[in-house]
């Protein structure tokens, strides 16, 4: 049992599309640890993760909806000249896994991390419609259709903040654990235009990640092999649970380092 000494603790989770359904595993470890959340910063999936726990949905309903979701789910092919999907998939899901509930309906504060498209600025966003405010975070450039919210013209936090610890700083956080899903290089000779283009942006997200992870007072770091790519859908279950494994394996010191901290009170 734990008691909150200081009510700044964020809890920071980052994109990875189907790598971030270890967020899953690592949010379990930490609510059965009772460690007090007391808001939560998310980027792309981890924005939509971090919204339903954020909501008080359970965590046997969060990831039951989680293992559901597959690849074609998000599919609906678009004529716009901006992406190849329309994203109105993509929002369908979202909003089935928080139960088309808005900001207002949050047990737990919770930004969302975007980008705007036309300035290069980052976008954080703590109100409005909590179900578009998740998908401009999980829209992928040229995937799916940019979304306008407030005159801004978003996409995906995680072109700029793939691990969002610096948003959790400025809005006053003095403990942070972030989960880093990282990216998935693979290590594989290359043979064409598609394999060069996505291992560079493996290449290119990881090292992002690494240093935006510096921010965070602990960063827990799920083992996903190159199987678990952004697309692997199918493999939720092992991610979640390379969530958990990771979160577990974690935990020791990050009750050791709340304590020292002086942010919790250890008791019977």
């Amino acid at each position: 049992m734990m008691s909150p000494l200081n009510n700044k603790i964020a809890l920071v989770l980052g994109g990875g599309s189907a790598r971030g359904l270890a967020h899953v595993g690592v949010i379990k470890v930490l609510h059965e640890a009772r460690i007090p959340i007391d808001f939560i910063v998310g980027t792309s999936v981890g924005a939509l993760v971090g919204a339903t726990y954020a909501l008080g949905i359970p965590l046997d309903v969060i990831e039951e909806r989680a293992l559901k979701i597959k690849l074609w789910h998000l599919t609906d092919f678009s004529i716009s000249k901006f992406a190849l999907l329309r994203g109105k998939s993509l929002e369908k899901v979202i909003k089935n896994s928080i139960e088309n509930k808005n900001f207002t309906d949050l047990k737990i504060p919770l930004a969302i991390v975007a980008t705007d498209i036309e300035n290069g600025q980052r976008v954080v966003l703590t109100e409005g419609d909590l179900a578009q405010c998740i998908r401009a975070s999980c829209t992928l450039p040229g995937v799916f259709a940019p979304i306008r919210i407030n005159d801004k013209l978003l996409i995906d936090g995680g072109l700029l903040e793939s691990v969002p610890a610096r948003v959790a700083q400025q809005m006053g956080a003095t403990f942070i654990i972030a989960c880093d899903v990282g990216f998935c290089i693979k290590k594989e000779k290359i043979s064409n235009l598609f394999q060069m283009v996505y291992q560079s942006i493996q290449i290119a997200g990881n090292e992002l990640n690494k240093l935006q992870a510096k921010n965070a007072d602990i960063t827990i770091m799920p083992q996903l092999s190159s199987y678990m790519d952004q697309m692997a859908f199918d493999k939720a279950p092992e991610i979640v649970k390379k969530g958990e494994e990771a979160a577990r394996k974690t935990l020791p010191l990050i009750l050791s380092r709340l304590e020292e901290a002086g942010h919790i009170n250890k008791t019977e």
